[in-house]
């Protein structure tokens, strides 16, 4: 069977499933003519079924140029079992502190240099704030972000750097030498705040999941009002809901590290 009689026989399915084959750990981004190359189709196919990919959210345009996987695929594959167990583990104790704090709680993982809310519990009377699942977060205006970055490596601190450190308010942090400090007293502390941040009128309190000693595979916060007067008071309610997860999770699936999104 010739090249061209092989492609006509493939349906638009199998097209597509082989252009987001041809990405891997080794090729996590390529050119329109690798993208043809490694999935054995003419280039103004593959240019169009990537264009479709990237209109839905299963692909993104890479700086630089080129493609790369994109969070609508990645968000389908945290409903695997790694992180969808990290999710059903940790959402009866995000219930419990829901029920103590009467605000948001959210658990987030690393994508790349955001951070993606995976679980959710609040009710119509929490403080307001963009919070949907699948909107990618800035890690250092954020208190999980915060958390990420803190307990990520030194090439996640630097690529946060060199995206940018926007500002969403007067508060916010966009100095790197001030961020660094912040993430230094998170590492010491073990909880992050952010203050008016992301949003005014709000903030968060966080705390790491943490997988092994040191590698944390997602964060738990509370986001609160800014005028309540028992903010410190939370903190060790965030890490004690915190250290739960971790401590079951880390005594069920000991393979948890190796799901942590953006390693």
């Amino acid at each position: 069977m010739t090249r061209n009689a092989a492609l006509h026989g493939k349906s638009v399915i199998s097209k597509a499933v082989s252009v987001l084959e041809a990405f891997s750990p080794a090729a996590p981004r390529l050119s329109l003519k690798q993208l043809a190359v490694s999935a054995g189709l003419p280039q103004s196919t593959a240019h169009r079924l990537a264009s479709e990919l990237v209109a839905w959210g299963g692909l993104e345009r890479a700086d630089g140029g080129g493609y790369q996987i994109g969070l609508r695929l990645r968000e389908i594959g945290a409903l695997a079992t790694g992180a969808n167990s990290v999710r059903e583990i940790a959402l009866p104790f995000m219930q419990d502190l829901f029920d103590a704090a009467h605000e948001n709680v959210h658990l987030a993982v690393l994508d790349r240099t955001q951070a993606v809310y995976i679980g959710k519990v609040s009710d119509r009377g929490a403080v307001r704030m963009v919070s949907a699942r699948s909107a990618g977060l800035p890690l250092h205006a954020t208190g999980v972000g915060k958390v990420l970055l803190a307990y990520g490596s030194e090439e996640l601190v630097a690529a946060a750097l060199a995206h940018g450190l926007a500002r969403y308010t007067e508060h916010t942090i966009v100095e790197p030498g001030d961020l660094r400090r912040a993430l230094a007293k998170v590492r010491r502390d073990g909880v992050a705040f952010a203050h008016e941040e992301i949003s005014l009128g709000s903030v968060a309190v966080a705390a790491p999941v943490l997988a092994g000693e040191g590698t944390a595979i997602a964060a738990l916060e509370v986001v609160v009002r800014a005028n309540r007067s028992d903010l410190r008071r939370l903190a060790p309610a965030v890490q004690a809901t915190a250290n739960s997860v971790s401590r079951i999770l880390q005594q069920t699936r000991p393979q948890a590290a190796e799901i942590s999104r953006g390693r």
